[in-house]
C-alpha cells in the first residue's frame, strides 16, 4: 500500500509516517520503480502501537525501546513495566502542575472588576514581583 493508504488505515498522516521513518521508529518503507513508498500489514500493526504510545505521551526515546523488547519476546518485562510506571508519575505530575495553573488563573480571571486597561488588576499582578 501507498504512504495515503497507511496514513487512512492507521489514522496518522503522512507527514508523520515520514518522520517517524526518519527518526527510526518505523523502518523505511520499500520503493516502487517510481519512487513511491509502499508498505505492508506489518507496518500497519507497528504504526498503530506507535500511535498509541504517542497518545499516551510516551517519548520517542521510549517507543524505540518498546519497540525493540519486542524482537525478544522470552526476555523479562521488568523494563515495559517500569516504563509505564515511569510514565505514569510524570503524567500524575503534570496533572498537579496543571490543577495549580488552573487555581492560579481562576484567582486571576475573578480578580478584575474595572473595565479600563489602567485599572485592570490582572495586568497589575502579573506586572507585580
Amino acid at each position: 500500500m501507498k504512504i495515503s493508504e497507511l496514513a487512512k488505515a492507521t489514522n496518522v498522516t503522512a507527514k508523520t509516517i515520514r518522520y517517524y521513518e526518519q527518526v527510526n521508529l518505523l523502518l523505511p518503507a520499500k520503493r516502487s520503480e517510481s519512487g513511491y513508498r509502499h508498505y505492508d500489514k506489518k507496518d500497519i500493526a507497528t504504526l498503530v502501537f506507535i500511535r498509541r504510545c504517542r497518545e499516551l505521551n510516551i517519548p520517542i526515546i521510549n517507543i524505540k525501546r518498546l519497540l525493540d523488547v519486542q524482537n525478544n519476546p522470552n526476555d523479562s518485562c521488568a523494563f515495559i513495566d517500569e516504563m509505564i510506571q515511569n510514565q505514569l508519575i510524570r503524567i500524575q505530575e503534570a496533572q498537579k502542575e496543571l490543577a495549580m495553573l488552573e487555581k492560579s488563573l481562576a484567582s486571576l480571571a475573578s480578580s478584575c472588576n474595572n473595565h479600563t486597561v489602567e485599572g485592570c488588576s490582572i495586568l497589575h499582578q502579573l506586572q507585580s514581583p
